[in-house]
Protein backbone atom coordinates (compact mmCIF):
# COMPACT_ATOMS: atom_id res chain seq x y z
CA UNK A 1 0.00 0.00 0.00
CA UNK A 2 1.58 3.19 -0.88
CA UNK A 3 1.26 6.62 0.93
CA UNK A 4 -1.11 7.87 -1.44
CA UNK A 5 -3.64 5.07 -1.21
CA UNK A 6 -3.12 5.78 2.61
CA UNK A 7 -3.99 9.03 2.68
CA UNK A 8 -6.87 8.42 0.17
CA UNK A 9 -8.41 5.19 2.66
CA UNK A 10 -7.72 7.82 5.47
CA UNK A 11 -9.76 10.70 3.99
CA UNK A 12 -12.85 8.05 3.06
CA UNK A 13 -12.73 7.04 6.60
CA UNK A 14 -12.43 10.13 8.51
CA UNK A 15 -15.39 11.47 6.29
CA UNK A 16 -17.52 9.02 6.96
CA UNK A 17 -17.42 9.20 10.75
CA UNK A 18 -17.13 13.35 10.72
CA UNK A 19 -19.90 13.05 9.00
CA UNK A 20 -21.67 11.01 11.51
CA UNK A 21 -20.35 12.80 14.60
CA UNK A 22 -21.83 16.08 12.71
CA UNK A 23 -25.14 14.90 12.01
CA UNK A 24 -25.14 13.75 15.17
CA UNK A 25 -24.15 17.18 16.75
CA UNK A 26 -26.90 18.74 14.54
CA UNK A 27 -29.66 16.32 15.66
CA UNK A 28 -28.74 17.04 19.51
CA UNK A 29 -28.51 20.50 19.09
CA UNK A 30 -31.84 20.66 16.66
CA UNK A 31 -33.79 18.75 19.29
CA UNK A 32 -32.11 20.79 22.23
CA UNK A 33 -33.64 23.75 20.68
CA UNK A 34 -36.49 23.21 19.55
CA UNK A 35 -37.60 21.48 22.42
CA UNK A 36 -36.06 24.33 24.82
CA UNK A 37 -38.08 27.45 22.48
CA UNK A 38 -41.55 25.29 21.39
CA UNK A 39 -41.97 22.74 24.21
CA UNK A 40 -40.22 24.51 27.14
CA UNK A 41 -38.24 21.38 27.66
CA UNK A 42 -34.63 21.14 26.58
CA UNK A 43 -32.97 18.09 25.46
CA UNK A 44 -31.90 16.41 28.89
CA UNK A 45 -27.56 16.54 28.89
CA UNK A 46 -27.73 18.63 25.56
CA UNK A 47 -24.85 20.44 26.45
CA UNK A 48 -22.83 17.22 27.78
CA UNK A 49 -23.66 15.59 24.27
CA UNK A 50 -22.19 18.52 22.45
CA UNK A 51 -19.33 19.01 24.33
CA UNK A 52 -18.24 15.24 23.70
CA UNK A 53 -19.53 15.54 19.96
CA UNK A 54 -17.50 18.56 18.98
CA UNK A 55 -14.27 16.85 21.02
CA UNK A 56 -14.74 13.26 19.04
CA UNK A 57 -15.07 15.71 15.57
CA UNK A 58 -11.51 17.34 16.67
CA UNK A 59 -10.20 14.08 17.39
CA UNK A 60 -11.30 12.13 15.06
CA UNK A 61 -10.08 14.12 12.01
CA UNK A 62 -6.35 14.60 13.89
CA UNK A 63 -4.81 11.17 11.74
CA UNK A 64 -6.07 12.53 8.61
CA UNK A 65 -4.99 16.16 9.25
CA UNK A 66 -1.64 14.40 9.91
CA UNK A 67 -1.20 12.24 7.21
CA UNK A 68 -2.16 14.96 5.00
CA UNK A 69 0.12 17.67 6.58
CA UNK A 70 -2.49 19.71 6.98
CA UNK A 71 -1.26 20.94 10.36
CA UNK A 72 -1.33 25.35 10.49
CA UNK A 73 2.02 26.52 9.51
CA UNK A 74 3.83 29.83 9.08
CA UNK A 75 5.83 29.79 5.92
CA UNK A 76 7.31 32.66 5.77
CA UNK A 77 10.83 32.16 5.02
CA UNK A 78 10.55 28.71 2.84
CA UNK A 79 10.39 30.19 -0.88
CA UNK A 80 13.88 31.57 0.37
CA UNK A 81 15.00 27.52 0.53
CA UNK A 82 16.52 25.41 -1.66
CA UNK A 83 14.95 22.09 -2.45
CA UNK A 84 17.10 20.64 0.21
CA UNK A 85 16.42 23.51 2.34
CA UNK A 86 12.86 22.80 2.20
CA UNK A 87 13.23 18.98 2.64
CA UNK A 88 15.32 19.43 6.00
CA UNK A 89 12.56 22.61 7.20
CA UNK A 90 9.76 19.53 6.42
CA UNK A 91 11.58 17.14 8.54
CA UNK A 92 12.05 19.51 11.28
CA UNK A 93 8.96 20.72 11.55
CA UNK A 94 7.57 16.99 11.61
CA UNK A 95 9.77 16.32 14.29
CA UNK A 96 8.43 19.31 16.45
CA UNK A 97 4.91 18.08 15.38
CA UNK A 98 5.36 14.79 16.86
CA UNK A 99 6.92 15.94 20.23
CA UNK A 100 4.13 18.17 19.87
CA UNK A 101 1.74 15.20 19.69
CA UNK A 102 3.48 12.94 21.66
CA UNK A 103 3.33 15.60 24.56
CA UNK A 104 -0.12 16.30 24.38
CA UNK A 105 -1.24 12.81 24.34
CA UNK A 106 1.06 12.24 27.40
CA UNK A 107 -0.80 15.02 29.50
CA UNK A 108 -4.24 13.93 28.12
CA UNK A 109 -3.34 10.66 29.45
CA UNK A 110 -2.34 11.65 32.94
CA UNK A 111 -5.20 13.68 33.13
CA UNK A 112 -7.62 11.14 31.91
CA UNK A 113 -5.87 8.75 34.63
CA UNK A 114 -6.64 11.37 37.58
CA UNK A 115 -10.35 11.70 35.95
CA UNK A 116 -10.59 7.89 36.21
CA UNK A 117 -9.24 7.96 39.79
CA UNK A 118 -11.89 10.56 41.12
CA UNK A 119 -14.27 8.83 39.26
CA UNK A 120 -15.09 11.77 37.27
CA UNK A 121 -18.38 11.50 35.04
CA UNK A 122 -20.57 14.11 33.14
CA UNK A 123 -22.71 16.02 35.60
CA UNK A 124 -26.51 15.04 33.99
CA UNK A 125 -25.74 11.65 31.77
CA UNK A 126 -22.51 10.57 34.40
CA UNK A 127 -20.86 9.30 31.10
CA UNK A 128 -16.90 8.89 32.83
CA UNK A 129 -14.64 11.62 31.47
CA UNK A 130 -11.01 9.43 32.75
CA UNK A 131 -11.13 7.47 29.43
CA UNK A 132 -13.01 10.12 27.26
CA UNK A 133 -9.54 12.13 27.63
CA UNK A 134 -7.23 8.56 27.32
CA UNK A 135 -9.30 8.33 24.10
CA UNK A 136 -8.29 11.62 22.89
CA UNK A 137 -4.37 10.91 24.47
CA UNK A 138 -4.69 7.66 22.25
CA UNK A 139 -5.53 9.58 19.15
CA UNK A 140 -2.93 11.95 19.61
CA UNK A 141 -0.08 9.71 20.12
CA UNK A 142 -0.84 8.01 17.07
CA UNK A 143 -1.37 10.92 15.03
CA UNK A 144 2.52 11.37 16.79
CA UNK A 145 4.00 8.37 15.57
CA UNK A 146 2.66 9.00 12.13
CA UNK A 147 4.36 11.96 11.66
CA UNK A 148 7.46 10.76 12.89
CA UNK A 149 7.39 7.91 10.37
CA UNK A 150 6.93 10.29 7.52
CA UNK A 151 9.87 12.51 8.72
CA UNK A 152 11.95 9.72 9.05
CA UNK A 153 10.52 8.14 5.59
CA UNK A 154 10.70 11.09 4.16
CA UNK A 155 7.51 11.20 2.73
CA UNK A 156 6.40 13.93 -0.35
CA UNK A 157 4.25 16.88 1.43
CA UNK A 158 0.65 15.83 0.83
CA UNK A 159 -1.05 17.91 -2.77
Amino acid sequence: MTVEQLRAGMRTVTAVLLGVLLVALTAVTVVDVVGRYVFNSPLSGGTELTELLVMGVVFAGLPAITLDDGHITADLFTQLFSSRGKEIQLFFARVLSAVALAFGGWQLWEHGARLAGYNQTTLYLKIPMGPVAQFAAVICVVSAAMVLAMAVLRVRRAE
